[in-house]
Formats: C-alpha cells, sequence, structure tokens
C-alpha cells in the first residue's frame, strides 16, 4: 500500500517457507562475545541473557509477552522468507471466532440501516463507522502529506458531522463519495477495479458503506505489506541484534522463558555423559563436554523431536515450522532408503546399475509416501501398496532385458521385509536412521558443511541428492539460531557443565557456540 499518491506493484505469495532460508544464514556472526561468555561476567547487554528469580506475572505482563513473542515470529519471518506478505486467509482461522465477529459485524449493519431508514434518520453508528475510516485513511498518510492530512480532518470533521445530525442535515452520500476518491487517491494498483465499482455502485447508503468497509480492509493488508517491504532491508541488515534483543525483552518479563530450552540441552548433556568412557580408569576421571559437541547434540534431537509430546525449545519457536517441515522431509527420504536398499539386496544383480529403473522406483515411492507425516496416513498399507507397484515394476524390467521375473516366493519375501520397516526396531530402519545421525553430525561438527553435503555415508546413495537439499536447510537454520541465540545457550551451558564439576579453566577454547 503506497504511503502517499506512490502505488507499488502488488506483492506475490510463496508456498514454500523454508526455501529461502539459506540467504539468512550468511549473515556473519558478531557474537565475539560468545568466544568468552564462559568466562566472562556477562556485562555487555546485548550479548548476554539475564534473568531474574521467579516471580508471579499479572495479566497484563503476560499478555505484552505474547505480543513480544508474535513480533518476534514476525520479524523472523520477514527475514527467513522474501516472499513473506499478509492476506486475508493470514488470519488466525477460529470457528467460534469467526461466528461471533461475523454476528457481531449483522448486528452493526442491521442497527445502522435502521437508524438511518427512521423519521427522522438517526446517525449514531453512521458517525461512529465515518470516524473509524477516517482514522484508517489517516494511518495510510506519510508525515509529510499534510495537505491531504488537512482534507481528510476538514471534510470528515466529527463534531461538525454531529452538529449536522443533531439537524438532519448530514449529506452520507456525499461523505462516501469523499471516502471512496480519497481511497483511490491512496490504494494500490490491485484495488483500482474494486474503488471503480464502488464509483458505480448504485446500492442504497448501507451496502455501500459496507462495501467501502470492505475495501477499506483490503488496503489496510495492502498498507502492512508495503511496510514489509520497506522494513524488510533493515530488519536482515540488523537481524541478529533485532532479535536477541526482541528476546531478552520476553526473558525480562518472564524468566521462565528459557526452561524449555534447558531442559533440551540438559537432555543432550545426559545423552552424552552416559556414552562417555573415563579418560583415568584409575582415578575415576571423565572426558570434559565440549559446549560445541554439547549444542550439536541437541541440535540432532531437533530432527527426532516429537511435536505431539514435547513443547519446542523457546529459542526454536521463530522456526517451528520449517524444523518440523525439514523433519517430515527428512523421515520420507528415511522410508524411501529403507525401501530401495531391501529391494537391491533381495534382487541383486540383474537390477544393479540401472539408473533409470532406479530413478522410477525412487520417484513412485515417494509420491505414495507423500503425506506420511499426516496422523490419518495409513503407513502399513501405503507400504503393502508399493510392495505390489515395485514387484510388477521389476518384472516388466527383468522380462524386458530377458531375466526370468520374481517368483512368487521372492514377491513374497520382498513385500514382507518392506512391510516389517513399519516397525520401529526394524534392523534395516535402524541402520538408515543411524547413518542419517551420522551423517547431520559431521556437517554439524565441520568448520565447512556445506563442502561436504554430498559426502553421505554407505547405504544413502539413493536418497544423497534429497538429503543434501534437506542438509543444506537444516545447516543454515541451526548456523543462524546459534548466531542469535548464542549468549543465551553459553549461559545455560556453563550452569550445566560448571556448576558443580570441573573449574570453567578446563573449557575448551578453540570453537565457539556461534560458530
Amino acid at each position: 500500500m503506497p504511503l502517499n499518491n506512490e502505488k507499488p506493484s502488488s506483492t506475490s505469495s510463496a508456498e514454500d517457507h523454508g526455501s529461502d532460508v539459506e540467504s539468512s544464514s550468511e549473515v556473519v556472526s558478531d557474537l565475539d562475545c560468545s568466544r568468552d561468555s564462559f568466562n566472562s561476567d556477562f556485562s555487555s547487554k546485548h550479548c548476554t541473557p539475564s534473568s531474574s528469580p521467579p516471580k508471579s506475572l499479572t495479566l497484563d505482563e503476560v499478555m505484552d509477552s505474547a505480543r513480544d513473542i508474535f513480533n518476534l515470529k514476525i520479524s523472523h519471518e520477514i527475514v527467513m522468507n522474501p516472499s513473506f506478505h499478509m492476506d486475508m486467509s493470514s488470519r488466525p482461522q477460529n470457528r467460534l471466532f469467526e461466528v461471533v465477529r461475523d454476528n457481531m459485524h449483522k448486528a452493526f449493519w442491521d442497527m445502522l440501516k435502521e437508524e438511518l431508514s427512521d423519521e427522522p434518520p438517526k446517525y449514531q453508528f453512521a458517525i461512529k463507522l465515518l470516524e473509524e475510516i477516517r482514522e484508517i485513511l489517516l494511518s495510510f498518510l506519510n508525515p509529510g502529506a499534510n495537505r491531504m492530512r488537512t482534507q481528510i480532518m476538514e471534510v470528515l470533521d466529527m463534531d461538525l458531522i454531529r452538529q449536522q445530525a443533531d439537524n438532519n442535515a448530514v449529506d452520507i452520500q456525499g461523505l462516501a463519495s469523499f471516502i471512496i476518491n480519497t481511497m483511490g487517491k491512496l490504494c494500490a494498483p490491485v484495488r483500482e477495479e474494486e474503488i471503480k465499482k464502488l464509483r458505480e455502485s448504485t446500492d442504497n447508503i448501507v451496502i455501500l458503506l459496507k462495501e467501502i468497509f470492505r475495501v477499506i480492509d483490503l488496503m489496510r493488508v495492502d498498507h502492512i505489506n508495503f511496510s514489509i517491504e520497506l522494513i524488510r532491508p533493515f530488519l536482515q541488515k540488523y537481524s541478529v541484534e533485532y532479535e536477541r534483543e526482541k528476546f531478552q525483552k520476553i526473558l525480562d518479563k518472564t524468566p521462565t522463558a528459557l526452561n524449555h530450552t534447558t531442559a533440551w540441552i540438559q537432555a543432550a548433556k545426559e545423552e552424552l555423559s552416559s556414552a562417555t568412557v573415563p579418560t583415568d580408569t584409575n582415578h575415576g576421571k571423565t572426558a570434559v563436554l565440549s559446549p560445541f559437541q554439547l549444542l550439536n547434540t541437541a541440535f540432532l534431537h531437533i530432527l527426532r523431536w516429537d511435536y505431539s509430546k514435547n513443547p519446542i525449545p523457546e529459542t526454536l519457536v521463530t522456526d517451528e515450522t520449517r524444523l518440523q517441515e525439514i523433519q517430515w522431509q527428512l523421515n520420507q527420504c528415511q522410508a524411501v532408503n529403507e525401501v530401495m536398499l531391501i529391494v537391491y539386496n533381495t534382487v541383486g544383480e540383474p537390477i544393479q546399475g540401472l539408473a533409470s529403473l532406479s530413478d522410477r522406483l525412487k520417484r513412485m515411492i515417494s509420491v505414495l509416501l507423500n503425506g506420511m507425516h499426516k496422523p490419518d496416513f495409513k503407513f502399513d498399507e501405503s507400504l503393502e501398496v508399493i510392495s505390489a507397484q515395485i514387484c510388477c515394476e521389476l518384472n516388466k524390467s527383468l522380462t524386458e532385458r530377458n531375466y526370468p521375473a520374481l517368483t512368487p516366493e521372492v514377491q513374497t519375501m520382498l513385500t514382507g521385509q518392506i512391510c516389517s520397516i513399519s516397525q520401529k526396531d526394524n534392523p534395516i530402519r535402524t541402520l538408515v536412521e543411524d547413518r542419517i545421525q551420522q551423517y547431520f553430525s559431521v556437517l554439524l561438527s565441520d568448520s565447512n558443511p556445506l563442502a561436504k553435503l554430498e559426502q553421505v555415508p554407505a547405504g544413502l546413495t539413493p536418497i544423497k541428492a534429497e538429503l543434501g537439499l534437506i542438509a543444506r536447510k537444516f545447516i543454515s537454520l541451526v548456523n543462524y539460531n546459534r548466531t542469535i541465540y548464542g549468549p543465551f545457550y553459553a549461559g545455560i551451558i556453563k550452569k550445566l557443565l560448571f556448576s558443580n564439576g570441573p573449574s570453567e579453566e578446563s573449557l575448551p577454547r578453540d570453537r565457539n557456540l556461534s560458530a
């Protein structure tokens, strides 16, 4: 929505919110303070998460924190998704809210119609509507649009209109015409057809005012999108500092705002501690956990996170949707890989080296596993269908190259092995899961992970390309997240590792949390 008579082109939509994540990861970390955060006194406000003892929160404080979280999510989305924009469908969908809102709107327009139909007409609701329209039109102006601001204030002078109402001298039709002309000067090009319809409308005044309000509502969305485009370069430039300060503000108001994050890192610490081998069996000393290793393990847990049972760490809330999509894609690729391994291990040499066959099988399996993350997806049934389709495709390929078709016994065995991957303790499933975790663990630990995206462990070759794309998104998200929340992670890990353990001087200094 232009701020004066300038008319920007309308914004476009995007379905894939994670597709442009990588661009955001290019932000260079400015957290030199994180490198020393384990040994410092946390003197820097911008680099240091602060907290205070638990306290009871008032309703106003809770609402303020909710607004801060909402603003943090919106600003993060603007930075991470260059095509992000608002539209009418972006509003939260709540059936009860919609029913109440629609009933209230209907009641308002009914009462307005009743008032204006009286003899003489009453203008109580009309004046309220005109006043709201005036404020919305004024909100579209930039600070320098004094001439138009004055014109709007003079024509829609509420005191004067109230005096006219007392004397039954309000020119509602004339005010509506002025409003429509003003809207035409302020609207984006995409709304010009709507303005034309308003100008040519022959409906009664109540319907016309209702349509004016509907188009103004669309213009408000245009205005928001125009504002988003204006602030996007600023947010991209200062996103790390801005998001960190916003989160610090939330933490100041809600000291428990890192509880889930602390539990998440604590779980990673417990896993590493249970797997740590004593370095000196004679004295019972154990290896000191590296903060970098601890945080990497925590991020690996996110790939297997159960969103239905566990709340996501607060520091990852802004990327929850993207992380869920990554997990869904990864689980689907994992299932595809498991089926492909079973097929090639079962059939063997007759189908080795046939790239076209491999591609066909992989595409077919992927299509039949689409939506496997949904609660109503029937995984077992889908695996049976996949098994039948694979047997048909294999028999066709084998006979075309003068190989015997699969025997009924082999087809039964192949079907049984494919269907068995629905069991969590299936050896093929366990093998693939471990290899994928190994792949991501190496990438998270490497100083240049993007150079190793194609170095997949043995057994993951069928999904090499897909795995690389998923890993690129995940690593970009992780790096950007560590850049923002590194100081908060440092404070948590410092307490977990050194509150009752080794001295802080024993901390390795070769890596930092925001690397």
